[in-house]
C-alpha cells in the first residue's frame, strides 16, 4: 500500500465505501437511540444523513463486483 506504484482497486474502494456508509448509518441511528430522552425522533437533517450514508453504502456495493481494475 505504501508502494510508489500502488493503485486502489475498484473492489477495495467498494469495500471502503460500503464500510463507511454502514458505520455512518449505524452511528446516526445509535446516537438517536442513546439520546432517547429528547423528543422529536429523527429530524430532517438526520434523514438526509441517513439517506446519504445509504447511498454511499450502495455505491460501494456496486463497485465490489467490478474486480481488481484500478479505480
Amino acid at each position: 500500500m505504501f508502494d510508489e506504484n500502488f493503485t486502489l482497486s475498484k473492489r477495495q474502494l467498494g469495500v471502503l465505501l460500503l464500510v463507511a456508509g454502514a458505520v455512518t448509518f449505524a452511528a446516526i441511528l445509535s446516537i438517536d437511540i442513546i439520546d432517547a430522552g429528547r423528543e422529536g425522533g429523527i429530524g430532517p437533517a438526520q434523514r438526509i444523513a441517513l439517506s446519504l450514508a445509504g447511498v454511499l453504502a450502495l455505491v460501494g456495493l456496486t463497485l465490489i463486483p467490478l474486480g481488481d481494475d484500478p479505480a
